[in-house]
């Protein structure tokens, strides 16, 4: 990169750290970032954080594509990013001197990638101070998409990726410090408004968190909200499960002898004896069949689930997770829920809606009133899986540990959860992190279809 072009990408990128740590603009960068734009053929536009990178591209449909994986890590990004560039070639040349020849184009590009990167930053991480609007919220939801794009993500990935470098929890933050600052009762209170809220959970753990204060159009807009929710992450999470097969094959019973249970592989392996070169034909004398009779006894699958203000995340997620379980056949689901008192939400089990809206975000932790629910649950230890969702941070640790390891050794499968978010990291207990690994169950945490497989191996 020549000299010209290296100044200008650093005026863009000092303009960027300016607008992200400054209150006030700085005129001067300003005004160059505006010339150095129109140099390379940007529109104005781009500089301007009030303009939607949405908006930017319907106007400019033709930057869409450069937005796309424009921060990929060189190593994955594809041949051929951040085409467009080269096309301000000729448009340059004569600024930056005769001299440049060839590296022009290349360098050009590097001058219209920091511009470009410049935009999706100062959108996303300069969101300012003060009241947030229904609008401010759903526009900088979608910036966000349109930055993990640039990262060669899906809209939403980089969100529910707990462990993306610290990103992800960044992101989570920065969204729920938005709907912290609107004024989400008023909101909630004009459909209009309403409608313009994108569900996240930053803004479900509000409805949930202020549920009880809200009636009439407003209560009916926050079910709504949550509903919607609900049934996307359910979709997400189905398509993770669906293909579980429940039970295992029960060996003492015979194979049906149907034709599709014919184990092809295994006829042609049993009968290569028979093989006649003079016919170039195999002779089968015997058939073999595949075993599918699967056992009948129900899994039962038992799931608490720490409701204290740390662990909305899990909440939320797990009680999804387990009403699709419990749509499976043959698994018996029972859901527990626990701050210093447990609820039994085993007969909405089936409808994780319902289920919300029966918790009680807040409140202290002690998880011995939710093992004196889930003890007596547990008729059949070896065929019994029990989930225990928390950051574990007990008032009363031995006791609740105690009854943790007899249910493990009684031959429950046992699984400590610390965290099955879609955003952010969760603090487990290290003195109970210690002691489920020195008992051989050691915490699970990180994105949910961790849970998932961990369920689908057992229920298999």
């Amino acid at each position: 990169m020549n000299t010209a072009d290296e100044n200008r990408r650093q005026v863009l990128y000092w303009r960027m750290l300016g607008r992200l740590f400054e209150a006030d603009e700085q005129l001067s960068l300003e005004s160059a970032s505006v010339a150095i734009v129109n140099d390379i053929g940007l529109p104005p536009a781009l500089l301007d954080p009030t303009v939607s990178v949405d908006n930017l591209v319907q106007r400019h449909p033709e930057l869409a594509g450069e937005f796309d994986g424009l921060m990929k890590p060189e190593a994955d990004a594809e041949p051929g990013a951040g085409a467009g560039a080269g096309d301000t070639g000729g448009d340059t040349g004569g600024d930056t001197g005769g001299d440049t020849g060839g590296d022009t184009d290349g360098a050009s590009a590097e001058v219209r990638r920091a511009a470009l990167v410049s935009k999706l930053l100062v959108n996303v991480f300069a969101t300012g101070t003060g009241n947030v609007s229904a609008t401010q919220l759903a526009t900088w939801q979608s910036d966000a998409g349109w930055f993990e794009r640039a990262l060669g993500m899906d809209p939403g990935e980089l969100r529910g990726r707990p462990n993306a470098g610290g990103l992800g929890s960044v992101l989570a933050g920065l969204e729920g410090d938005l709907v912290r600052r609107m004024h989400l009762r008023e909101v909630l209170a004009d459909p209009a408004l309403a409608r313009q809220l994108t569900p996240s959970m930053s803004l479900i753990e509000q409805l949930l968190r202020d549920k009880d204060n809200l009636s009439g159009v407003a209560l009916a807009n926050a079910k709504a909200l949550i509903r919607r929710f609900v049934d996307e992450v359910a979709e997400v999470l189905r398509t993770q499960v669906q293909q579980t097969s429940v039970g295992e094959i029960d060996r003492s019973v015979p194979p049906k002898r149907v034709f599709r249970n014919l184990d092809l592989e295994r006829t042609i392996w049993k009968n290569l004896t028979n093989w006649s070169p003079e016919d170039e034909r195999l002779y089968v004398d015997r058939l073999f069949y595949k075993q599918t009779a699967k056992r009948t006894t129900p899994a039962r699958l038992i799931v608490v689930v720490d409701q204290s203000g740390s662990m909305v995340n899990a909440m939320v997620n797990c009680t999804i997770l387990a009403s699709i379980f419990a749509g499976l056949p043959k698994v018996d689901v029972h859901l527990i829920a626990y701050d210093t008192r447990a609820l039994d939400l085993t007969p909405w089990v089936h409808d994780p809606f319902e289920v919300l809206l029966r918790t009680r975000l807040g409140g202290g932790t002690d998880g011995t009133v939710a093992m004196a629910l889930a003890q007596p649950k547990v008729a059949d230890p070896r065929n019994t899986v029990v989930v225990w969702i928390s950051d574990f941070y007990e008032w009363q640790q031995q006791p609740l540990f105690d009854s943790m390891q007899a249910m493990h050794r009684s031959g429950v499968k046992f699984i400590p959860v610390g965290s099955v978010s879609s955003g952010g990291q969760q603090s487990v207990n290290p003195w109970f992190r210690q002691r489920f690994k020195d008992m051989g169950a050691p915490v699970l945490s990180g994105h949910i279809k961790k849970l998932v497989s961990e369920l689908k191996s057992f229920l298999a």
